[in-house]
């Protein structure tokens, strides 16, 4: 500040928080640079600037802001609630989640919200019997010229703050997401019968007597997918068995039009919140064990090479022999020894190959285990071909949470995906591709027909480029020309090379940053993550809604000899449901991070070693590597001095010391403070625990104080 000038009065983070709602609000459309933030804000000193970052990370966190771009905000459009009597694609709403707050003559939602600057006035009437403590879902009605706050009424009320249904609910609303069922359309699949007609069943071919099984995760009700398999010659006749669900399910109907709206089912924490009607997924549909199901089948006939000499698409009625859960299958494959991973602490067995037990040279132990070590065989080789062709290999884990009944995570862990995952994957990746290249690959001279395509375009170049620079500060280099399955090998290279390291999880996550979304569209362009020019979803119709498009267009243009379908009507399903499936990975990674908060929410104060996982101006974000929960370490929390952003360099370099933290540096940190209802978790660094001379993350060199510097001469004088 000039000579002469006073001091105004320095701003609180709620005059802040209401300047900046301001701002967004009176330029609903316009995205805004941080630096024009700072300026039209008037924030000249370094800690406003801090503040007022920390605040809009926190808008973007609640929803309320976007950013398009690295440092750029802008508001989140205002979207609308669908009302009984549309049929609309559009499930986004304008409507708020908060806590309500009643007296005696009216009452107030303080939203989560934050860029709406002032709470809901909620006129009695309009309470829906809510209490104060009670997070509700409210929609504004109207906002009076010169009025203070709008005026709305409660849509629902989910339950007590902090309750976990109540939370998980919110979270659901948050995104616009259902959290309950319509009455009328579970009453509408209550009327389904559930025998099928014997004219039906004439009409499919029969693998009932095939041995047919299921291999599923533990707590799944809604079975997808069954695969079946004999000898046939020297062939292997291979079935991947879905549930055809659009057998039930008929276009138009308040059932479809219903599992439209949603899209997709959302896998949050603790529960499904699924697609179709209970009774549909779980039961008429679901390809469960000893009953008679109809199915959509891709049949193939493959040699032990697992090169496909044949393949036909046919509805089928099936009937499942077992239900098998992922970890029984990876146990027959590891007590034969045919498995490339085994669980930690067992002994391993002998190690076999699978044609020793095919040939019949060995006796393999366990159920079907034949038929599991034969699909494994033939799996691993249609593995090792796709990575050939240039697929990319992200083995990325999951995390889990042991959870008791009232929802409270008790344990973190870390689901990864083995053989027996690997094994259904292939089947159905080769089922995918088979029925798109089937509709898609046509002769030059004619055009194919309207499909629906799972697409993933080649990376930003810019990006990869940034990529390549990042990972060289490890000693790794990424050639980032050449075709594109070069360029695929080359990434994959690089990813087996740090497989193991202790940069392997970040190196990995930025290297995912790099890809482009997968999403879909009638118009093919490839799946370059998978090195396919031609793919789609077939395999989960109970929980996807573009599979259940693909399964009606595939019985048009087969069974029914149909006419191309309206392009323009099935990429507008195509981008809805590729919106829907964003939204859901959104309110999925909400869950996620609320169960990590709260599960470090009672470990307050205790030090955990952890991994830069992100830097900014404003701070930097640590993963624990216990339990990969992510915090932030705020800038002004690491001491008096000004730490600068080198953002070519990922690190932070404090001005006075030359102190530098990098990217992929190990931490030791604190909790500091868990807040549930932003789901953030903050850290500071633990004392004397910031220094770690061995680590072989710490590439970059240390910042060279100028002899003649202030710093330098502070540094000599501490020595």
């Amino acid at each position: 500040m000039g000579k002469g000038k006073k001091a105004g009065k320095r701003l609180t983070k709620k005059e802040l928080v209401q300047k900046l709602a301001v701002l967004f609000q009176s330029n609903p459309k316009d995205c805004f640079p941080v630096k024009t933030i700072f300026r039209k804000l008037e924030l000249n000193t370094h800690p406003l600037k801090m503040l007022c970052m920390d605040i809009l990370y926190d808008l973007i966190d609640e929803g309320a802001l976007i950013q398009p771009e690295t440092n750029v905000f802008m508001l989140k459009p205002i979207t609308y609630q669908r009302t009984e009597k549309e049929e609309s694609i559009d499930p986004e709403k304008d409507t708020f989640v908060g806590v309500l707050k009643v007296s005696k003559d009216f009452a107030f939602l303080e939203t989560d919200s934050k860029i709406l600057s002032h709470d809901i006035f909620i006129p009695l009437e309009n309470l829906k019997n809510g209490k104060t403590g009670d997070k509700a879902v409210a929609r504004i009605l109207e906002w009076p010229e010169g009025a203070k706050n709008p005026v709305g009424e409660v849509i629902d009320v989910l339950g007590k703050k902090g309750d976990n249904t109540t939370e998980m609910h919110a979270i659901l609303a948050e995104y616009g997401l259902p959290y309950t069922y319509p009455e009328e359309v579970e009453a509408a699949a209550n009327l389904i019968p559930e025998e099928i007609p014997a004219q039906e069943r004439a009409a499919r071919e029969d693998f009932r007597q095939v041995t047919t099984f299921t291999i599923d995760p533990r707590d799944a009700k809604d079975f997808d997918d069954a695969l079946s398999i004999r000898k046939m010659g020297n062939l292997w006749e291979v079935g991947v068995h879905i549930a055809d669900v659009t057998y039930y399910v008929k276009e138009r109907s308040i059932i479809d039009k219903e599992a439209i709206n949603r899209a997709t089912s959302v896998y949050l924490v603790d529960r499904t919140i699924p697609m179709l009607p209970e009774r549909l997924c779980n039961k008429l549909c679901s390809l469960r064990q000893d009953e008679e199901k109809v199915a959509y089948s891709v049949i193939f006939l493959m040699n032990d090479e697992a090169e496909v000499k044949d393949f036909r698409i046919v509805h089928t009625i099936i009937k499942s022999n077992r239900r098998f859960v992922y970890e029984e299958v990876q146990d027959i494959l590891e007590k034969n020894g045919v498995a490339e991973q085994y669980d930690e602490g067992r002994p391993r067995p002998e190690q076999h190959t699978h044609d020793e037990y095919i040939s019949g040279a060995l006796k393999p132990e366990g159920e079907f285990a034949l038929e599991c070590i034969t699909l494994d065989k033939l799996a691993k080789k249609l593995r090792a071909n796709r990575f050939a062709d240039g697929a990319i290999n992200f083995d990325r884990y999951e995390v889990r949470f042991e959870i008791d009944e009232e929802g409270k995570p008790l344990s973190v862990y870390f689901k990864t995906s083995k053989d027996a995952n690997k094994l259904v994957e292939e089947f159905m990746l080769l089922a995918n591709r088979t029925v798109a290249e089937f509709i898609g690959k046509v002769p030059r001279n004619r055009k194919a027909k309207t499909f629906v395509y799972r697409i993933h375009d080649l990376p930003d170049p810019e990006k990869l480029d940034n990529l390549s620079q990042f990972i060289s500060r490890f000693g790794y280099r990424l050639k980032t020309t050449g075709t594109k399955t070069e360029v695929s090998k080359n990434i994959n290279a690089m990813l087996h090379e740090v497989s193991g390291k202790p940069e392997q999880n970040l190196i990995e996550t930025i290297s995912l940053r790099a890809m482009q979304k997968a999403k879909y569209s009638t118009e093919n362009i490839g799946h370059y993550g998978l090195s396919f020019d031609y793919y789609t979803h077939f395999t989960s119709p109970i929980r996807r809604y573009p599979d259940m498009m693909v399964h009606r267009l595939l019985t048009r243009y087969i069974d029914q000899k149909g006419r191309s379908a309206s392009q323009e009507k099935f990429e507008e399903l195509c981008e809805h449901c590729s919106a829907m499936e964003q939204t859901a990975a959104s309110a999925e990674r909400s869950s996620i991070k609320y169960k990590q908060v709260e599960y470090m929410k009672e470990r307050l104060g205790e030090v955990f070693q952890g991994t830069i996982s992100g830097v900014t101006e404003w701070g930097m974000y640590v993963e624990l590597d216990e339990n990969k929960c992510e915090g932030m370490v705020p800038a002004r929390s690491l001491g008096d001095e000004y730490f600068e952003y080198d953002e070519r360099n990922y690190c932070l370099i404090g001005r006075q010391s030359g102190k530098i933290f990098r990217l992929g540096d190990a931490v030791s940190v604190k909790v500091a403070r868990a807040d549930l209802d932003k789901k953030q978790l903050d850290f500071i660094l633990a004392e004397e625990k910031n220094d770690y001379p061995d680590n072989p993350l710490a590439v970059l060199p240390e910042k060279k104080l100028r002899p003649n510097s202030k710093a330098a001469k502070k540094s000599r004088r501490r020595k």
